[in-house]
Order: structure tokens, then sequence, then C-alpha cells
């Protein structure tokens, strides 16, 4: 009996994997048109634009060979562009993280809400959505006109909590504030997709132990949604750090950001390897942060599964 089962032992694991492979074989298929279309849309032009930052340019306007590192090297020595470079990481960061402090309010509240409030801050969240970036953006302008005919600057004046209009617009504190409105959806649904699927009864024994909600947050609420948290800065971040009309809009001269470089370099000034090499500084940087924060993330995982 036992040589019987030895013998067939190998024939139903080669039935699995056939049976397995079948089932994976459609899935692949239904891929195929999807990794087309990012073969020739994405990596594609990823490609050709590494290769163009490493050409030159010559009096003439003509780019090819030799093959230089010049414009990486340009790029991190000029102080304009280095500013250029901190003040894009310090907006993203800063966007992000208030995205975080208020995203979490909200979505805890869409995610343990009847389905009537849920739906409804859900609708809310995602409104914003439907309106073009360039028509929220200019609407920040007037809200942030730095006179006393600015919507903020008029109400803080009428209440008397100020007697000087602010100086907000063309600040990174505008730019900050026109990117949390637009990229703010990014991070409330990713945390209330986590949130939700968070056990309530884990909350509420902590309670019932005694702990106050701020410790029932930091240690239970908060670690089981990190998943959604890093998804969440993770999209906040990568859109920020590449926005283009925001920064344009609120940002003016003072708040310049890669994506303004980069149009600047390519549309005015004609320096298409210089433009190159400054995009590809930023797919680099979008690459790193999204990839240390996975890599966080699956060391989480790791441990709990440990």
């Amino acid at each position: 009996m036992s040589s019987d089962s030895q013998a067939l032992a190998p024939a139903s694991s080669r039935l699995v994997e056939r049976i397995a492979l079948r089932l994976t074989l459609p899935a692949v298929l239904l891929a195929v048109p999807i990794l087309v279309f990012l073969a020739i849309f994405f990596f594609y032009p990823a490609i050709n634009l590494l290769f163009f930052s490493l050409l030159t340019q010559d009096a003439k306007g003509v780019v090819g060979p030799p093959h230089t590192l010049a414009h990486y090297t340009r790029f991190f020595e000029v102080d304009l562009y280095l500013r250029v470079f901190w003040n894009t990481l310090r907006i993203s960061l800063v966007t992000s993280a208030f995205a975080i402090v208020l995203g979490y309010p909200v979505a805890i509240v869409m995610s343990r809400s009847g389905p009537i409030v849920s739906r409804t801050i859900a609708l809310i969240v995602i409104a914003p959505l439907i309106v073009s970036v360039v028509v929220r953006s200019y609407g920040w302008q007037l809200i942030l006109v730095n006179s006393p005919n600015g919507l903020l600057n008029w109400a803080l004046m009428s209440i008397g909590i100020i007697s000087e209009p602010l100086a907000i617009l063309y600040s990174e504190t505008a730019v900050v504030i026109g990117s949390l409105h637009v990229f703010f959806p990014m991070m409330v649904l990713p945390l209330a997709s986590a949130l939700g699927k968070i056990d309530p009864n884990l909350e509420d024994c902590a309670r019932t132990l005694g702990a106050p909600w701020w410790k029932v947050f930091l240690r239970v609420t908060l670690p089981l949604s990190v998943p959604g948290l890093v998804a969440g800065f993770t999209l906040v971040f990568s859109l920020t750090a590449g926005s283009f009309v925001t920064p344009v809009i609120l940002g003016g001269t003072t708040a310049t950001m890669l994506g303004n470089l980069i149009e600047q370099q390519i549309f005015v000034v004609y320096d298409w390897p210089f433009g190159a090499a400054i995009a590809m500084v930023l797919v680099l940087v979008v690459f790193a942060i999204n990839t240390l924060s996975m890599r966080l993330l699956e060391g989480r995982r790791f441990r709990s599964v440990s």
C-alpha cells in the first residue's frame, strides 16, 4: 500500500502543476495588453530619455555623441538647481505629512460610520477630482491673494485677527495648500480601505483594558493601517513631486519645482539633454522614495509573520 502511494505521488504532483499552469496562462494573457501599452508609452520613452540625458548638444542645437555625465554634474553643482531640488523634496514631504494628519480623521469617520455618512464623505472627498487642476489652482489664487481683496486676508482682517494682509501667494505655503487640495483624496481612499479591514473588536478590547483613545490609535489602529498609509504617502509624494500646474500658478518664481525647471530647460532654453537629465533625477527620487516605502512595509510584514 505504501509503494502504491509512493508511485502515485509524482503523478499527482505533475497533475497539480499542470492545473496551476493552465490557471496561470489566462492571467498572463490578460496582462499582455497592459504590458504592451506600458512598453510602448512608458518604458520606451523612459529609456529614450535616459540615453538623451547622456548626449551632447552643440551650438547649433544638434543633439548627439559624445556621451557625457556633465549634465548631471552641472545639476548638482549649481546652487540654483540644487535649491529647486530641495524645494521639490520639502514641498512634497510637507504636503504628504499634512495629508496624513488630515487624512486619518476623515478616513476613520468614513470607514466607521453608517452607509449614508460614509458615502457622503466619500463623495465630498472625491468631488474635487471632477474639477480641473487648473481651475482649482486659480481658485486658490483668488483665495490667497496678497492683498486685502483676497478672500483669506479679507476674512482674517474682518474678524480682527490680522491688521496687515498675509503674503501667502507665490510661496511654498501656497503650493503646499494647493497640492494638498489636489492630492488629498489619494491619501484618504487608501487609508479608509486599510482602516475598514481592521477588526473593531481589537480597538474595543484596548479600550476595555483602560487604554485612552490616543494610545488605542498609536498601538492598534496606526500599526494595522500601515499598508494604507504607505500607499497614500507614496501616491501623494510622487504626484506632488511631479506636479507642474499648481507650482506655476501658486508658487510663481519663489517656489519653483523640478517639473517647472524641466519645462523651462526644454521649451524656453531648448536644452533637451539637460532637461532630460533633470527629468531622470526626478524619476530616480520618486522611485527611491517608493522603493524605501515598500521595503519598510515588507519589513514590517516580515516581522509580524515571524
